[in-house]
């Protein structure tokens, strides 16, 4: 079953990558059929980017993400999913899995947009499509802004979902994940660009800097960091919030 489950939060973090950082391609590319439709698309092109992740991901919990994963060690949970117990070696090959699935997914964007990312005059709008930045650069606030995010996402998840046997987005269901993340994007959306996934920042990131693309610029590693540790840090805390309640 553990390999199964790693399979799932491999395909559900690909997919969920594919359709989000998609969405943003298509928003921020000049040459793009959706260039300038704005952050409304933004919030529900990644709302449904979860809900298709979340989807095809329910054998795992549907993590998709290693601060879920951590969120759901901290609020002492003692499975992701039926026969998938919460072990360090599951821990371990669930991030490797989102980590891996995660590179892929923005990997196939870079694929697909390649010629409107080549043309695209902005660096920083060539960045956007796989990773955020602070609007107003302040590591304190972003960093808050990321925790206070994530924190939402784990603890609402955990907490209010019928848990069965997984514990994990799934347990809540794809489609209140979904609105819940175009809520958080919408609301929170503004400081940081919401990461509120290690995974969904880091690899796109790496896949940016990996990549050829034109003109493409720096890939902002000093920023890094803030949509890495916020959000683990976000989740151990509702995790650990929710965990009475579960």
């Amino acid at each position: 079953m553990p390999l199964s489950a790693y399979l799932s939060e491999f395909v559900g973090t690909a997919l969920m990558l594919l359709l989000g950082c998609g969405v943003s391609a298509n928003n921020s590319l000049r040459k793009s059929k959706g260039y300038g439709a704005g952050w409304v698309l933004i919030s529900f092109g990644w709302g449904f980017a979860v809900f298709l992740g979340v989807t095809v991901a329910t054998k795992s919990g549907a993590n998709l993400n290693p601060a879920v994963t951590l969120g759901i060690v901290a609020s002492g949970a003692r499975e992701f999913a039926e026969g998938v117990p919460v072990t360090f070696g599951n821990v371990v090959g669930y991030i490797v899995a989102q980590l891996l699935g995660g590179f892929v997914g923005a990997f196939t964007v870079w694929l697909i947009y390649k010629q409107q990312l080549d043309d695209h005059p902005e660096p920083a709008d060539k960045l956007g499509v796989f990773a955020t930045g602070p609007a107003i650069r302040s590591w304190v606030l972003n960093g808050l802004c990321e925790s206070a995010g994530t924190f939402v996402l784990v603890f609402v998840a955990l907490a209010f979902g019928e848990h069965g046997p997984t514990v994990g987005l799934a347990s809540l269901g794809a489609l209140p994940i979904a609105f819940l993340v175009t809520g958080l994007i919408a609301s929170l959306g503004g400081p940081t660009g919401t990461a509120l996934n290690p995974a969904r920042d880091l690899m796109p990131r790496l896949v940016h800097q990996l990549v050829p693309i034109t003109g493409k610029g720096t890939s902002n590693w000093g920023y890094a960091w803030i949509p890495i540790v916020a959000p683990i840090v976000g989740g151990l805390l509702g995790g650990i919030a929710a965990g009475p309640l579960l």
